[in-house]
């Protein structure tokens, strides 16, 4: 069978049509599927090392933070009690009369520190020696802090606070 010219032209282009479809389907298409794959693994893995690094800061912060309140102890004197700190701070702001209660909580906690809490209420304190109180009592210098603060208005009289407090303190 002897073929035109024409149709050989349309045989070689059909020809090259199919082999070029098959270098497509087999060959590229395969190749940038494939490097799309290893891109999105790269920028997951990328991801993943932010995340680590993020996790490193942190925990460096945490045991810088964790020095601190080591040196902090450290400087605290001997034989500290958050207990009689806040009978010295009220007796300093002169709220020992408005103490109803204070409740000392036993230590919790696991690893280094412990926790030692007091829960205290006032009754019939006037707004400016709760605040004194409170400045005394909120000691970064010995790792005390006010945890919970409830303040009401006093039923018996006017313009008085009744006041909810739990302090906390770490310990070695």
């Amino acid at each position: 069978m002897i073929l035109g010219r024409r149709e050989k032209l349309l045989v070689w282009l059909s020809i090259c049509s199919v082999a070029i479809f098959f270098l497509l389907q087999f060959l590229v298409f395969p190749v940038l599927e494939k490097k799309d794959f290893f891109e999105r693994g790269v920028k997951i893995k990328e991801a993943g090392l932010r995340e680590i690094l993020k996790l490193r800061e942190d925990y460096e912060t945490y045991k810088k933070d964790t020095h601190g309140i080591q040196d902090i102890l450290r400087q605290r004197k001997k034989g500290f009690t958050l207990f009689t700190f806040l009978e010295k701070a009220a007796g300093e702001a002169g709220v020992k009369s408005h103490i109803k209660y204070m409740k000392p909580s036993p230590s919790k906690g696991t690893g280094a520190f412990k926790e030692s809490m007091v829960e205290m209420k006032l009754e019939g304190i006037p707004l400016q020696q709760l605040v004194d109180y409170l400045y005394l009592v909120q000691s970064p210098e010995n790792a005390v802090t006010v945890k919970r603060l409830s303040i009401t208005e006093s039923k018996e009289a006017s313009g008085y606070l009744n006041a909810i407090l739990q302090v906390l303190t770490v310990d070695n």
